[in-house]
């Protein structure tokens, strides 16, 4: 299901985009997409968050898509269009090719197999999560759209994501309607500190049991050089997690 109608707000300019080369920051972090701006941070839009697996049984939330999976959305979402196919299904071309793509996927997926979570999901490995298996699997970020500061990869510090009011709304709402979208309550996984304290603060509002998510996963960005130090010293807490739940 789609949470909104904005890729018909923004069709004219994706159609605009050339269609046969691989997007740069100039082609896409442009006035024509951007959604908002407070002094260097900037919210564009992308259209792969836009589409919710409502039926699936594991939701992994990142922070907000950097500027790779923004431009495999938006390339993806083109060449759908091109296709003729319509806004949800534009939508959830782009998310399954855009989903932590990228070095952060492989890393992602490392990490919950040594978990033990395909045994968890009736699976062989995590890696069919983002192929034959993906209904089983949800991913978006507590940021839906793609944030840049200075029009660097926004890291949920500088700026406070929780400190800076325009931030602190677009994730306190966005995840609430996200949550909102599911049939069923998924097991979460949050990503990182600035994630988990999103929905630290839902948990305590009563948008979500604190029980439904798994503290202490690190995030697998390639550029968080401390993920297998924190991986190590919270997997035996994480398994301990996951068996209590799904027991």
């Amino acid at each position: 299901m789609l949470l909104s109608s904005a890729l018909n707000t923004f069709r004219s300019a994706i159609l605009s985009l050339p269609a046969d080369l691989r997007f740069t920051r100039e082609d896409l972090l442009i006035p024509e997409l951007r959604l908002s701006a407070d002094g260097l941070v900037e919210t564009f839009y992308a259209p792969h968050n836009d589409y919710v697996h409502s039926s699936a049984s594991l939701f992994i939330v990142g922070l907000t898509p950097g500027f790779t999976q923004m431009r495999i959305a938006y390339e993806a979402a083109r060449h759908a269009m091109d296709q003729g196919l319509g806004d949800e299904a534009v939508c959830r071309r782009a998310k399954e090719a855009a989903s932590f793509a990228g070095s952060p996927r492989a890393n992602l997926i490392s990490m919950l197999d040594e978990l033990g979570m395909p045994e968890y999901l009736g699976i062989g490995a995590c890696e069919a999560l983002f192929g034959a298996e993906r209904r089983l699997l949800h991913t978006s970020s507590v940021l839906r759209y793609p944030v840049f500061v200075n029009r660097a990869n926004y890291n949920g510090s500088r700026p406070s994501l929780l400190g800076t009011p325009s931030l602190r709304d677009a994730a306190l709402n966005g995840m609430a309607e996200e949550l909102g979208a599911f049939q069923v309550g998924p097991f979460i996984i949050p990503l990182g500190t600035a994630v988990e304290s999103v929905l630290q603060l839902l948990a305590g509002q009563g948008m979500l049991d604190a029980g439904q998510c798994l503290w202490g996963f690190p995030h697998p960005s390639g550029a968080n050089g401390h993920r297998h130090k924190q991986f190590a010293a919270r997997k035996a807490e994480m398994k301990k997690s996951l068996r209590r739940y799904f027991s």
